[in-house]
């Protein structure tokens, strides 16, 4: 009885127990249950906390963004240099021989408002980068006024929404500011946005004339091809591909549509908002009150160097891509020579762009310290990043617009894009569909195996570029690709205007893959046209090639004839260079060289000089813009020109190349020299 009692007893208690474990397991599962629950609420409001402030502080986000340092500068020594110094002026300062020379594309004979009656519309459609574009809207408006045809805003084929970019914009609204470029011409040319009904109707049926027109296309085929065409269809489509419409060179009786030319491309053609913006930020940063920086355009473009035969100057793969190219080009006309060219006597010859080592010796050979502020423009340097690594060793602040914007800066100016990843996939045919399910359903396989469809060419364009070795012809674009030539146009913008705003600009090529003048060449011509002073080298490049190619000879190690023969060329280079720009540029490219149709002396003493130095015979200003403009005689300004035969740098090249060199008597420091140099001109100019 006592032992039933005892097992009843501890039966219970089990029991007892496991309920207590039942109940304790049953709280424990509803805290974690709790827990969880009280995680996915805050998770919740996290994450709508985010999206809130994305929405509606957009703007404040964007200003704090603004005021993160982007880029942290090295300490600039020469920071507490007086801008009124001798060294300073000749290093950053004006050139005065230039200083008498100002904007001026206003009308100066009778210019006739457009006539209401016009004789249909004209629309244009652009292929090309961003300085083929600039180039074919200024012809379209002078075609335009030259026709009296009412101009539809051009089209632009790299930034259509088929291009994978952002619907918010509209061809030519992705990169210029359509209503201000409407309103800067309404008493040059009648523009309207798009084309009536009927006749976008007639253009969808292909029933409007078209042309594809060089950029060596005179007046005389305008007036008397087009007109009569366009008078009978009242419409006419353009297409561009060459990098302009029309002749660069127009007749004596047409330079008022010259000084139109000038006022598109620099009064009307004023890029949107967003874009603006963003390089008024970048130049911003860049610029200090005591800090001048340089602008640098390599141009060296894949085009570029196949089309002038420089691939040898590049190694492995870059070779044979650039080769690719070029028998790519010939086998379409663009090129009329042969494949195999010698790149090293193309250099020599100053065929092939400088490469950034021989621009970044010839700017410390002048004078410019290893601080100084290096902005490196340009869509695509060829060969990577590692073609700037010698620039880098030579100058310690290198920058471009990565690294001075953010990346949530850089993709707003994009505008709302489709995630290309996610894009849904092409659903199957119902035959295909059909096909498959009777393969599922036909029984036992058949021996052997039929082999496999056929895989898809695959190559990773940031890699090998397997495609050289598998196929005669260039790849075909992939909508990313498309999207990327997209950006390259806002990229190319940005550096538009930081580069036209340098203290200092030098180009390493100013010709593009067709034998055209490229992006620095505008770069150029708009730096003449609104600020003819400021320092603006265009060197030789073969002298440029036969000078590194002595200091090769020399180690690297500089004597005083090799610095004063490099200081000597590029000083004369500011004018010199506006001379081979005349007679080469401005033959296919006008905005290369805009004067002086579009330039007026404000020194009556120093307008006769203006052809000994390729500006031609320039007018007078007016006297609205000031008579005291120019003030200083010509005199005057060649007395105040630097003495070139000065004390000149021995300081190394690179900055790593320690102190000394031997340079035929004694060690000189780069400050000590600096600070010599300063002193001769200065008693140079009293």
């Amino acid at each position: 009885m006592r032992v039933g009692l005892g097992f009843l007893r501890k039966k219970m208690r089990w029991a007892a127990m496991k309920v207590g474990n039942v109940e304790g397991k049953m709280v424990m599962k509803k805290k974690m249950k709790l827990f969880g629950l009280m995680g996915l609420c805050l998770s919740a409001l996290s994450i709508s906390v985010h999206f809130l402030l994305a929405r509606y502080t957009d703007y404040g986000l964007s200003e704090y963004q603004s005021s993160v340092t982007i880029f942290s500068w090295r300490p600039i020594e020469n920071a507490d240099l007086q801008r009124t110094s001798a060294l300073h002026r000749r290093l950053w300062g004006p050139v005065p021989q230039l200083s008498f020379l100002h904007p001026h594309a206003s009308p100066r004979e009778h210019y006739a408002a457009p006539n209401l009656q016009s004789a249909g519309f004209l629309f244009v459609r652009i292929q090309g980068g961003f300085h083929e574009i600039r180039t074919a809207i200024c012809d379209a408006v002078v075609i335009a006024r030259l026709l009296n045809a009412t101009l539809v805003v051009p089209e632009i084929l790299s930034a259509t929404s088929s291009k994978g970019i952002s619907s918010d914009f509209k061809s030519f609204a992705y990169v210029y500011n359509e209503d201000q470029f409407m309103a800067a011409l309404v008493k040059d040319v009648n523009i309207v946005k798009t084309l009536p009904k009927n006749l976008k109707e007639a253009r969808r049926k292909k029933a409007i004339p078209i042309y594809r027109v060089p950029h060596t296309a005179s007046p005389y085929f305008y007036l008397h091809q087009v007109l009569p065409i366009l008078k009978k269809h009242f419409v006419v489509e353009l297409v561009v591909a060459d990098g302009g419409c029309l002749q660069a060179v127009l007749p004596p009786h047409l330079e008022e549509y010259q000084r139109l030319r000038c006022r598109v491309s620099y009064h009307a053609l004023q890029f949107r908002q967003e874009v603006q913006e963003l390089a008024t930020k970048i130049l911003n940063r860049l610029r200090g009150p005591t800090r001048p920086f340089i602008a640098y355009d390599p141009g060296m473009t894949r085009d570029a160097l196949a089309y002038h035969g420089c691939a040898e100057l590049f190694q492995d793969v870059h070779t044979e891509l650039i080769q690719h190219k070029r028998w790519w080009m010939i086998k379409r006309g663009i090129v009329k020579g042969k494949l195999l060219v010698n790149s090293a006597e193309q250099r020599r010859n100053g065929s092939c762009p400088l490469m950034p080592e021989e621009v970044g010796i010839a700017l410390r050979a002048c004078g410019y310290p290893s601080d100084s502020i290096i902005y490196v423009s340009g869509g695509e340097v060829f060969g990577g990043q590692r073609m700037l690594i010698p620039l880098h060793s030579m100058f310690e602040n290198v920058v471009d617009r990565t690294s001075l914007s953010t990346n949530c800066e850089l993709t707003k100016i994009y505008g709302r894009e489709s995630n290309l990843a996610d894009r849904p996939k092409d659903l199957p045919t119902v035959v295909e569909e059909t096909k498959h399910d009777s393969w599922k359903t036909s029984g036992p396989r058949p021996r052997p195996l039929p082999p496999p469809p056929a895989r898809p060419k695959s190559y990773n364009i940031e890699g090998w570029w397997g495609w050289v070795a598998e196929s005669d012809n260039e790849p075909e674009s992939t909508v990313m690709e498309l999207r990327t030539n997209a950006h390259k146009l806002l990229w190319e913008a940005i550096d538009y205007v930081i580069c036209t705003e340098a203290d200092v600009f030098i180009s390493g090529f100013d010709v593009d893959g067709k034998g055209h003048p490229n992006f620095a060449s505008l770069v150029m011509g708009h730096r003449l046209y609104h600020s003819a002073a400021y320092v603006t080298y265009r060197p030789e490049r073969k002298e440029i090639s036969r000078l590194i190619d002595e200091i090769r000879e020399m180690e690297f190690q500089p004597n005083r004839t090799w610095l004063s023969s490099v200081r000597k060329h590029m000083r004369n280079s500011l004018l010199n260079g506006l001379v081979e720009t005349s007679n080469k540029s401005k033959l296919s490219s006008f905005l290369s060289h805009p004067v002086p149709e579009c330039s007026c002396s404000g020194n009556r003493s120093a307008r006769t000089h203006g052809p000994a130095i390729g500006l031609g015979t320039l007018h007078v200003c007016p006297s609205w813009k000031g008579n005291d403009l120019g003030s200083r005689s010509w005199e005057k300004e060649k007395e105040d020109d630097f003495d070139e035969e000065g004390t000149i740098s021995f300081g190394v090249l690179f900055r790593n190349g320690g102190g000394n060199h031997e340079t035929g008597g004694g060690e000189i420091s780069y400050k000590e020299e600096t600070q010599g140099d300063d002193q001769e001109e200065e008693n140079g100019d009293r």
